[in-house]
């Protein structure tokens, strides 16, 4: 099997930020989520808060957005479109996504490409709250062995030296730059 991650990887940008993005265009109500975000984003970077908790902070918003699901539907829908070609084109049917980004989000986006086995960030789409780790690093070795107690992973492809962790369980390794895939080895 090949594992890939999201977000600037099959992705074209950052999928959770344009969402962040979505949400503030066509839910204005969650423009009322700004001050405790900007706040929270400084408490952040003066490395006061732990980034589990920003994000839980900046997801907040979800709160002012009625119906979650139809929000995350039309927004995935609508952005189809930044899933690469070079992925399109390499696609196998036991693909598996492993993402930082919040759950809800990318299985919606896998589900519309056929990508059948998805692991992200277990993010409450209505509060915003984690339930459990942010689905980085190490802990995404920790969640591909859950569901694949015995698994092989062929190929691996990231854009972030954050996934060093599972691409060293892979046969080989890529690092995604826009639409070049460079051996891994070579950074």
């Amino acid at each position: 099997m090949n594992v890939y991650d999201w977000d600037d990887t099959i992705y074209r940008g950052d999928s959770t930020f344009g969402f962040v993005k979505y949400l503030y265009v066509k839910y204005p109500k969650t423009l009322l989520s700004i001050p405790r975000t900007a706040l929270c984003g400084l408490l952040y970077v003066l490395k006061v808060m732990p980034k589990l908790t920003f994000k839980q902070n900046l997801y907040h918003m979800f709160v002012f957005v009625d119906d979650m699901e139809k929000a995350v539907e039309d927004y995935t829908s609508s952005h189809l479109d930044h899933v690469k070609q070079w992925y399109r084109e390499n696609q196998k049917e036991d693909d598996v996504v492993i993402s930082a980004s919040p759950e809800f989000l990318i299985s919606s986006f896998c589900e519309k490409v056929n990508i059948r086995t998805c692991m992200a960030s277990k993010v409450n789409m209505r509060t915003g709250i984690y339930d459990g780790l942010n689905c980085h690093g190490e802990e995404k070795v920790r969640r591909f062995y859950e569901i694949f107690p015995e698994g092989k992973i062929e190929e691996f492809y990231s854009d972030s030296y954050s996934d060093t962790p599972l691409a060293r369980l892979a046969k080989k390794a890529f690092v995604v730059k826009g639409d070049r895939l460079l051996p891994w080895q070579k950074f």
